[in-house]
């Protein structure tokens, strides 16, 4: 089945699997990388700008997509990377090092991934039918994860000694998908002649003036914010609190060899345990989801997801840590399929479009807030996190629940009026 899907979606399967590869390695161990290099509240600050500014390049990225074509947005953003990839490098050479001109080429790293990802998601859509889309999803998600894994693990265990030959792979790995967007990739949108004035503040904001006047959605993405919320503590909070506070054991593999783990190898085999669940059960537990209530097997995951994570934000034991990261990846397996569902229901499907680039914003908000709890961690440690992630739990759970009243209430007054009618 794989070979009946049109060839762009192929190719982006491809590109999307070889990119998180490489940048797996790298960018979940990136605030280790400026608190060790500046500290811990600097590296909040620069984590938070580099969040905003791709928040805001996703914006006019969905917005330039619609205007002049998918694959040209694709390149550019791809052309960026490889210019941002080779700054990257000169400044973790082995004779020159600046965090500064780092964080300046992650800033351009963060504005491409703004810009060409809502001209992929919207590509996809392009090229695929309603027969095919499910389909095309599942793999995409499992190649993602899959993708997340392997990477997650060789960071975890060269980030600190080899940055130079992972930022190298990375370099040639985004060559390469340069090359594949720029020859392999077709466009799928139809020339429009655009007016200068098209391009400006005032259009983007009309466009997207619909979606804002849903307050049910509105409501339900602030929901998603705050679960994100959550799942971003992994590369903030955390992965520093590991990186400091876990003590180095040694593993003892049946008596055949032995090797030593320490706070950020810890989290590369946490990384592993979460990817391997997700890619495991992925199928079973969407199929299982489906014969239950969605809203509701929706909240129990949400508290699953929340209790994983509060055990991995306060225990250093690596038994526990094992346990919690199993119950979060159980929690995530339950609410994500439901979410997805719910979301796929309330949209309105006139402007669909356009309400998926708002809730891809969820993901860039959940990163925001993330990085600005490494300031909470420092002023509270992880008793203020764990506080945080109940917090966001019931934030979650709460506006979930206000927004789906409010559709069931809205549309069955819409139902009345065209009756009436």
């Amino acid at each position: 089945m794989f070979k009946e899907l049109h060839p762009n979606i192929r190719t982006r399967i491809y590109l999307s699997f070889l990119s998180k590869v490489v940048s797996s390695m790298i960018f979940p161990f990136m605030a280790i990388y400026f608190t060790e290099k500046i500290n811990a509240e600097t590296a909040s600050i620069l984590l938070i700008i580099n969040i905003a500014v791709q928040f805001l390049a996703n914006l006019y990225g969905g917005y330039l997509a619609d205007l002049i074509g998918r694959k040209k947005i694709m390149v550019l953003g791809e052309l960026i990377k490889v210019f941002a990839f080779t700054g990257m490098l000169i400044s973790n050479s082995p004779y020159w090092t600046s965090p500064w001109l780092t964080f300046m080429m992650m800033l351009l790293v963060g504005i491409s991934s703004g810009l060409s990802n809502p001209a992929s998601d919207a590509m996809l859509i392009d090229v695929s039918t309603p027969k095919t889309r499910t389909y095309m999803y599942s793999i995409n998600y499992w190649a993602v994860n899959l993708s997340i894994m392997i990477g997650s693990i060789i960071g975890g265990w060269f980030f600190r000694t080899h940055l130079f030959e992972l930022i190298l792979a990375m370099l040639a790995m985004s060559i390469l998908t340069a090359w594949l967007t720029i020859y392999y990739i077709t466009e799928t949108l139809k020339k429009k002649d655009v007016p200068q004035k098209q391009y400006g503040l005032k259009p983007l904001l009309n466009s997207y003036r619909i979606v804002i006047s849903d307050l049910p959605f509105l409501l339900f993405t602030l929901a998603g914010i705050a679960i994100m919320t959550i799942e971003f503590q992994r590369n903030n909070f955390i992965s520093v609190r590991l990186a400091a506070e876990f003590q180095q054991i040694q593993i003892d593999f049946l008596s055949i060899f032995s090797f030593s783990i320490d706070g950020i190898k810890v989290l590369s085999i946490l990384t592993l345990e979460n990817t391997l669940i997700i890619v495991l059960f992925t199928a079973f537990t969407s199929k299982w989801v489906q014969t239950k209530s969605m809203q509701k097997m929706m909240y129990v995951g949400f508290i699953l997801f929340t209790v994983g994570y509060s055990i991995f934000t306060l225990s250093n034991h690596f038994s526990f840590l094992i346990f919690g990261v199993f119950i979060l990846s159980i929690g995530e397996l339950i609410y994500v399929p439901c979410r997805q569902s719910i979301l796929a229901d309330i949209v309105d499907e006139k402007h669909r479009a356009s309400y998926m680039a708002i809730n891809g914003l969820v993901f860039q908000a959940g990163k925001l807030i993330g990085a600005a709890s490494l300031f909470l961690g420092q002023a509270t440690g992880a008793i203020g996190i764990a506080g945080l992630l109940l917090f966001s739990c019931l934030s979650g759970i709460i506006l979930s629940e206000i927004a789906l009243r409010k559709k069931v209430k809205s549309l069955n007054n819409l139902l009345e009026i065209q009756q009436g009618n």
